[in-house]
């Protein structure tokens, strides 16, 4: 009886994920007694678990390795862990208001977030690449169906389909080229491969390997020229759906690469870092370009998650530990970013239904004055103006960037950010500068609080919590080198 107890303690640092896992299956079967088509209850209840796992990952998460050295527990996993957790729980309660005429009222929707959340889980602790294949797969396998969730739509059903059929591609690449680095090391543990490999004696087999390997992740978080998915999935999706995709998954994806590259393959260094500077540059740069001649605003939204990407990949170019930090204080502030915009943009509704164009968000700010003033306040942040947190944000991956001497790339970083103040200031224009073409329906109270959430830290971040984040961010990164 000791033992067992003992070796249950000794699965402390998993129990954030058996917790995820065991409250998907129960609210699966509560789901299915209960047979509602409307269970908002299930919701609510999914919301509750993701946040109380969340503080359970921060305030008593355990270091560990666990099952043989394919899952690890450290500093750097329960920060991006309670990103993921956050991130997949806003998402949630974003559906929350207008659930039945966006498709996610189905108690199946809370159960497979879940399932996604505990696959990016996984990811972000996998300590193999067997492991890390296993979670990747979990969250596209749950993020392909809730992607056609709203089965009844054909856009919905496209983009699940696209994401479905360049997922599965994606997936082989990485792979492929996990096969050919346990192919020329003997092994698919990364610290075992870390161990393998060495500057000096590196082979092109591996080399083939890391690509390959960052090509799937690469699609992941989708930096260019693996982004042509983001646009039209984004845009055919329900919208509180695309608010998922662009939150946690991107956390999640990101926390691999990081872990990846800073980690298993330091060594290569030189190799990896001309991969992510070509990304980096290339999200950075035709985002910037591209957002310009967009009408619809969810292909706005995606084309500007891929330059963020290109900004945090800035940070993990650099290749040292402040990049890691600026990666890690880069995701936060992009997800608070994120769950504001979409909270503003499901908080304003037509009789028509949403608004679909930049054009529509004309005169708002004469009849939705809060609204307007939140949105203001992302757009500016996402911009990256001070003192809002956006401003933060870039200020740390360009400064990595400049110490590890990457001059030229914290340059066209900067300039893609002036390019790509064109089209989150003409939302504002919009907003305060042109009469109103139609009358929006009163925004629901969840919606309300999350704006006013959002709004307050991207505003104060750096009286309130741009200390102890760069703390926690440093903590986490420390981990890792």
């Amino acid at each position: 009886m000791g033992s067992d107890v003992t070796s249950f303690a000794s699965l402390a640092p998993i129990f954030p994920e058996m917790a995820i896992a065991i409250g998907a299956v129960v609210l699966l079967l509560a789901g299915v007694i209960i047979n509602k088509e409307r269970s908002v209850g299930i919701s609510y209840a999914a919301i509750v678990l993701l946040l109380v796992v969340a503080a359970m990952t921060v305030f008593q998460g355990q270091d560990g390795i666990l099952f043989n050295g394919t899952f690890i527990a450290d500093g750097f996993s329960r920060y991006m862990k309670a990103l993921v957790l956050g991130g997949s729980a806003f998402a949630l309660m974003l559906a929350l208001p207008n659930a039945v005429e966006q498709g996610v009222h189905k108690f199946e929707y809370a159960v497979l977030v879940l399932l996604a959340t505990l696959g990016m889980m996984m990811m972000v602790s996998a300590n193999d690449l067997m492991t890390l294949y296993v979670g990747l797969e979990l969250q596209s396998l749950a993020l392909y169906v809730v992607a056609a969730i709203k089965r009844d739509d054909s856009r919905a059903t496209e983009a699940g389909l696209k994401y479905f059929v360049l997922g599965a591609l994606a997936s082989g690449m990485l792979l492929y080229g996990a096969s050919f680095i346990y192919g020329f090391t003997g092994t698919t543990n990364l610290p075992a491969i870390l161990a393998q490999v060495t500057a000096e004696d590196r082979s092109i087999g591996l080399i083939f390997g890391l690509v390959f390997l960052l090509a799937g992740v690469a699609f992941k978080i989708s930096a260019v020229p693996f982004h042509m998915w983001t646009p039209d999935v984004y845009e055919g999706a329900p919208t509180p759906v695309t608010a998922l995709f662009a939150t946690a998954p991107k956390v999640a994806a990101m926390a691999l690469l990081v872990r990846l590259v800073s980690n298993t393959f330091a060594p290569i260094a030189h190799d990896w870092q001309q991969i992510l500077i070509f990304l980096s540059i290339a999200s950075m740069v035709l985002a910037a370009f591209a957002a310009i001649g967009q009408k619809s605003i969810k292909r706005l939204i995606a084309y500007s998650s891929i330059g963020h990407v290109g900004f945090a990949l800035v940070g993990l170019s650099a290749a040292n530990q402040g990049g890691v930090e600026g990666v890690a204080i880069y995701m936060a502030i992009y997800v608070t970013m994120t769950v504001g915009l979409f909270a503003c943009l499901l908080s304003l509704r037509t009789e028509a239904g949403e608004i679909e164009t930049i054009e529509d968000f004309a005169g708002v700010a004469q009849t939705r004055p809060f609204v307007a003033a939140i949105m203001a306040v992302v757009m500016f942040s996402l911009i990256g103006m001070p003192p809002l947190a956006g401003f933060f944000a870039k200020w740390h991956v360009f400064l990595a960037a400049i110490d590890a001497h990457l001059y030229l790339l914290a340059v066209i970083g900067v300039l893609a950010s002036a390019v790509s103040a064109f089209y989150y200031l003409r939302i504002v224009k919009l907003m305060y500068f042109d009469e109103p073409r139609q009358t929006f329906a009163a925004v629901p109270n969840e919606l309300g609080i999350i704006m006013a959430i959002s709004g307050f830290l991207l505003v104060t971040y750096y009286f309130t919590v741009g200390g102890p984040l760069a703390s926690v961010a440093h903590m986490a990164a420390g981990s890792l080198f």
